[in-house]
């Protein structure tokens, strides 16, 4: 029998942006948030910079092409539409994690002021139930060409929540293969793990039930969507762009594991909508009985992990 107070109802959004654009993906987003309240989520996760895109450009439009005006004109367009925080540009979205009382977690292409505001940062970010904004993790390192467009983050993001029972934490697409980042969430008793991807049923096929596995929690990883048709004409270079990407760029992929390692979600491939699911605390604390990572099969005699959680800038100042 499911034991009510140990379940929590969760949600992953599998969306395509509207590329580029961040008002408009920010009212698909706030929308999403409305329909996950409807169906009584605690929490709902979005994809990897689903707002206001992937860049997909950089390996369709030679982005590693040093100097390129063209590459310049769709950075600086990544630029204007990226996201800033302390300017409010995500208060709609907080307000409908308010309404609905739903925790949300979103992935953005970040552009902070504590940085200069003109670099941008692949950001998860988590709003609580009550629209406050409770942590933004940016990626570690991007991966290969993402470098092109994306800064490397630091680890003030690292850190928890919880959720009921559950507590939970985020990592963003190819951090979730970096053992230790896994760890630094596991040390602190996470036993839900959200994964932001881009895209790509290869790349969370594997990757959702091993984890599971690993930590035995539950894990979500959560994927956007990208058509060729979504691909805007007002864009720098989309004709070339177009050209070189197949009918579906990003297929999906979005999916969920339990801590045992089966599906309860199966890899949805280029379906786009919000897929709900149960979750119950009670398969945690039974697969936590033959193994748990950071209790009584860590040995932090022998090995330990050191985490510097301190948000990085480029200047201090003492007034």
């Amino acid at each position: 029998m499911i034991d009510s107070i140990q379940t929590k109802v969760v949600g992953a959004v599998q969306m395509a942006p509207v590329y580029l654009d961040r008002e408009a993906t920010l009212a698909k987003v706030e929308g999403y948030v409305d329909e996950a309240g409807a169906k009584e989520c605690d929490l709902v996760a979005f994809g990897e910079t689903v707002v206001p895109g992937y860049p997909f450009w950089l390996g369709r439009t030679d982005g590693a092409t040093f100097n390129s005006d063209l590459q310049r004109d769709i950075h600086a367009l990544y630029l204007r539409e990226a996201v800033d925080i302390e300017a409010g540009h995500l208060d709609g979205v907080r307000d409908a994690a308010r309404r609905n009382e739903v925790s949300v977690v979103l992935g953005v292409a970040e552009r902070p002021g504590d940085r200069g505001g003109h670099s941008i940062y692949c950001s998860a970010v988590t709003i609580d139930a009550s629209g406050e904004i409770a942590s933004v993790h940016r990626k570690l390192t991007p991966t290969y060409e993402e470098r092109l467009s994306w800064a490397n983050g630091d680890g003030h993001g690292l850190v928890t929540h919880e959720l009921g029972p559950f507590t939970y934490g985020t990592l963003n697409c190819w951090e979730n293969w970096m053992p230790l980042s896994r760890t630094a969430l596991y040390a602190q008793g996470e036993d839900l793990h959200v994964a932001l991807w881009p895209g790509d049923v290869y790349d969370t096929a594997d990757i959702t039930r091993f984890i599971a596995l690993e930590s035995r929690s539950y894990v979500i990883s959560v994927s956007g969507l990208l058509r060729r048709d979504d691909i805007p004409d007002s864009m720098p270079g989309s004709e070339i762009m177009k050209r070189a990407s197949d009918e579906q760029i990003s297929t999906g992929g979005t999916c969920i594991a339990a801590p045992d390692g089966t599906w309860v979600v199966e890899p949805i491939d280029s379906e786009e909508g919000l897929t709900v699911a149960t979750i119950d605390h009670g398969e945690v604390r039974r697969e936590r009985q033959n193994f748990d990572p950071a209790g009584h099969y860590g040995r932090p005699d022998v090995t330990r992990l050191v985490v510097d959680r301190r948000r990085q800038a480029i200047a201090t100042f003492t007034d």
